[in-house]
């Protein structure tokens, strides 16, 4: 892939062709007019003032040419030479503008695509990369590696042919005037030529070292900022001081060490560009001396020397930038070439009431050659409230991810209302399987929106009921601006019963057959558990509620229990059944009601005490 940088780079400017092409244009046209800005001063001292072209000549057009020789009066020649001068360069200005107008909406357009595309692509990449991927070097690649490509294609490419066409404009003016002052001004553009080289191949290499540096560094910055509660509450700040200056200067280090090598390549670049001048100045007093150009001739060649001595300076610059433009066109190029998960999907989209048969399931991840379930095998009845147990590692959420799709199984068939799962469209099981966390995710914005979000042409009216249903409605009225309440980022200002009952409110906005509560009533106590469980039956007689615990409290409430053990399906019943049947769950409901009953005790001793 990496072979293909360039490739990576202009496929992001060929939606915006037309203006490429325009700014490409201008970025030539320009010089060409810069070109012959003086040739004015030219025909001011060699023709107004001294009435000698010696070996150079006039390029102004021949109607404009003509037209000033009309002038016999030095004073008036010079005004009306020198309003000319001003006008050319309005117009000069004008076509300036407008590469300028031009080139910021390229930018922005190149920029408006890779962030849509990249944020678009990012979201249909498959649960496993989520899991796996560092969020820094992904922010990175959305955020900097954009800025890099459309700073090169709006800004430095032009560049680029700007200073093609400023060369070859200069080289030829000059050449009109004294071949051999042409020729000299040559005879260092191998030297930059070469040095040019030398530095791209260095640059891009290095470049890549430290965008990975960078990221990583990146990386530490975020995971602290997300994880600032548990850093104070271990008192680890000082351990994450260390780490992030560790990185930091890792980052300074290798950054330092570009910035050198381009010190030395712009010092060299420095020289190059001075010894030329001094070269083509230098004959050009000779020539001088001989006769051989007039006063005007080296007032020219002066300013044509710019046009060739800076290009070639700004030269070792852009190559630097396309290195580095490659190197984020790569690294872009290297997410979107990641299937998205929706490749190999599937098309039906059967009716969905509950009814969910496991049959024989075995799955495990893939860089793992170990089974995490094993022929797991059950059915769960349309409006059942069903518990699934077991120990830390045992499967049940991987269960959870499977039946919305983002796991896959390797065999064994899952079937919902009869269809297998995997001829069912992904994003139509999980329009009809809602699933909440056990740590959702709430947005930096009221409690009322963070409800609303899940569907938002919900009436208020809709919104209090769920959230009444989630018993976190008097919560919410207990607050000082009640649902207009900024809950923070993540949800920072809410407990964890709270966020957990919220997220609750926003899945019952979407009315959907199946709920699937991964540990996600795990934070709120036993009496609103129940409550909750108890009211979304009242509202849904056909609700199936499919209920992930530790807690024996919650999962003895279910229609049907099923029991996990290193994978496996133990044991399926009721909590009267397997309360009595020697196994994983009865020992659980020793220990766990035991303390369920002690509990109960002293609070009931406590309250005949007072």
């Amino acid at each position: 892939m990496k072979n293909n940088g360039f490739k990576n780079l202009m496929k992001w400017a060929k939606p915006h062709l037309p203006g490429l092409i325009a700014v490409l244009f201008l970025s030539v046209f320009n010089p060409l007019l810069y070109s012959y800005v003086p040739q004015f001063i030219k025909y001011i001292v060699d023709v107004v003032f001294e009435s000698n072209l010696t070996e150079g000549r006039i390029t102004l057009p021949s109607f404009l040419v003509s037209y000033y020789d009309t002038f016999t009066d030095q004073l008036t020649a010079v005004v009306v030479v020198g309003i000319s001068l001003v006008l050319f360069q309005i117009i000069r200005g004008f076509f300036m503008f407008l590469n300028g107008y031009i080139k910021g909406k390229l930018s922005e357009g190149i920029a408006y695509d890779m962030r849509v595309n990249m944020f678009q692509h990012i979201q249909d990449l498959s649960f496993t990369y989520h899991n796996n991927v560092d969020t820094g070097d992904l922010i990175q690649r959305c955020t900097s590696d954009n800025d890099t490509i459309k700073s090169f294609l709006s800004a430095q490419l032009p560049q680029l042919i700007y200073i093609f066409g400023s060369f070859v404009f200069g080289a030829i003016q000059m050449g009109l005037i004294n071949k051999t002052i042409m020729l000299v001004s040559f005879a260092v553009v191998p030297i930059s030529l070469t040095s040019s080289i030398i530095y791209f191949k260095f640059i891009k290499k290095k470049f890549e070292v430290v965008e990975e540096v960078e990221a990583q560094m990146t990386t530490v910055i975020q995971e602290n900022v997300n994880g600032v509660r548990v850093v104070k509450a271990f008192a680890n700040e000082s351990f994450e001081i260390d780490k992030f200056e560790k990185e930091s200067r890792r980052f300074a280090n290798e950054n330092r060490y570009l910035i050198n090598s381009m010190a030395a390549y712009w010092g060299l670049s420095d020289f190059v560009t001075l010894l030329q001048y001094v070269l083509t100045f230098s004959v050009a007093i000779f020539l001088v001396r001989e006769q051989a150009v007039s006063a005007g001739d080296i007032i020219a060649c002066l300013m044509y020397i710019g046009m060739l001595v800076w290009p070639i300076r700004g030269l070792g610059r852009i190559i630097g930038d396309f290195g580095k433009a490659i190197v984020a066109a790569n690294r872009i190029e290297e997410i979107l070439s990641i299937p998205d998960e929706y490749e190999n999907d599937g098309a039906e989209k059967p009716e969905v009431t509950g009814l969910i048969e496991f049959e024989n399931v075995s799955f495990r991840f893939p860089d793992s050659e170990v089974n995490l379930l094993k022929d797991v095998s059950f059915r769960i009845n349309p409006g059942e409230t069903v518990a699934i147990i077991g120990k830390t590692g045992s499967g049940k959420s991987t269960i959870a991810s499977l039946l919305v799709k983002l796991l896959d199984y390797q065999s064994g068939s899952i079937r919902i209302n009869g269809v297998d799962l995997k001829k069912i469209s992904k994003r139509w099981i999980r329009s009809k399987i809602g699933i909440i966390l056990q740590d959702p995710f709430l947005y930096a914005t009221t409690v009322y929106d963070n409800i609303k979000i899940a569907y938002r042409k919900s009436e208020p009216e809709k919104v209090y009921q769920v959230a009444k249903t989630s018993a976190i409605h008097n919560d919410i009225i207990g607050f000082e601006k009640g649902y207009e309440t900024m809950v923070g980022e993540k949800g920072v200002t809410l407990s964890g019963g709270q966020k957990q009952r919220i997220a609750i409110a926003r899945m019952l906005l979407l009315d959907k057959p199946v709920i699937l509560f991964d540990d996600s009533l795990s934070a709120v106590d036993t009496t609103t558990d129940l409550a909750i469980r108890n009211a979304l039956k009242e509202n849904n007689k056909m609700l199936t509620s499919i209920i992930i615990t530790h807690r024996i409290t919650t999962a003895k409430e279910a229609d049907k229990i099923i029991v996990l053990e290193d994978g496996r399906v133990s044991e399926i019943g009721t909590h009267e059944e397997l309360a009595k049947k020697e196994g994983l769950y009865k020992h659980l409901w020793d220990i766990q009601g035991a303390l369920e009953s002690e509990f109960v005790k002293l609070v009931e001793g406590g309250e005949e005490d007072e």
